[in-house]
């Protein structure tokens, strides 16, 4: 049976962020987190400070105009010990927005992600300013049924929780002490309303045991066909662009 060990896992993912440090940037370089006051930007800074040190973390939050939430990413950063920036992207998304949706027709599509990408460009700004990497904050559960943004929260210069599911996530802040009003913090999509897993159509929980093989819902045939679909829509999120392979002639 699938028994998921959170103190080693936290051990683990701590070693290898400070690895992937060591061999890739100098001593002084900077993870540069979005701060979105939920379970995997809390957990992703959290693994980042452990393993590099506070002074070596900096917290990015960035309210779309006023975010009813935004205490839970600033008592994020102050729990933490970080230094932060709050970087309001309201008037930079709406400018896009207006920009495109006078060239073409917006639809839902566009108007969902495009506050994602505009977030993910002011993070490399601030990553660029400050000596940075960005780190990605996706996690495996969302991964798989493509809930994440192309190009937006998808990005990143690293990924240390994208192979772990939400379950495993939270019990990995829960390992680090983080305050449980962030791991445990229902997620809600901020545009209508409705939390993630009311937008999915089934919990994290019953994702999670289907990734890791603990139920294969075949009596649940609908759901997993569901799952599947959105998943298979989604593979090109986590792939390499294709790309022409040129060979030359000899």
């Amino acid at each position: 049976m699938y028994r998921f060990d959170a103190k080693k896992t936290a051990q683990d993912v701590v070693d290898w962020v400070r690895e992937q440090f060591a061999a890739t940037a100098s001593p002084d370089t900077k993870a540069v987190v979005g701060i979105s006051g939920g379970k995997d930007s809390s957990v992703a800074a959290a693994v980042c400070v452990k393993a590099l040190g506070a002074d070596r973390v900096v917290g990015v939050l960035m309210p779309q105009g006023e975010q009813a939430d935004i205490d839970f990413a600033r008592l994020l950063v102050s729990h933490l010990g970080i230094k932060s920036y709050e970087i309001n992207v309201g008037k930079a998304v709406a400018e896009v927005i207006d920009a495109v949706g006078g060239a073409v027709e917006l639809n839902a599509q566009a108007r969902i992600n495009t506050p994602a990408r505009v977030r993910m460009t002011t993070l490399y700004a601030v990553a660029a300013c400050v000596g940075g990497r960005v780190i990605n904050t996706c996690n495996a559960s969302e991964d798989y049924v493509g809930y994440s943004t192309k190009y937006g929260d998808a990005a990143g210069d690293l990924s240390p929780l994208s192979d772990l599911t939400v379950t495993e996530v939270i019990a990995i802040g829960d390992e680090l002490g983080l305050p449980r009003e962030l791991t445990h913090k229902v997620p809600i999509d901020g545009l209508c309303g409705k939390t993630d897993e009311e937008n999915l159509g089934f919990t994290y929980a019953k994702l999670d045991q289907y990734i890791r093989g603990e139920i294969t819902l075949s009596d649940e045939p609908e759901l997993k066909d569901r799952i599947e679909r959105l998943h298979r829509a989604n593979l090109h999120k986590l792939r390499l662009m294709p790309k022409f392979e040129y060979k030359p002639e000899n």
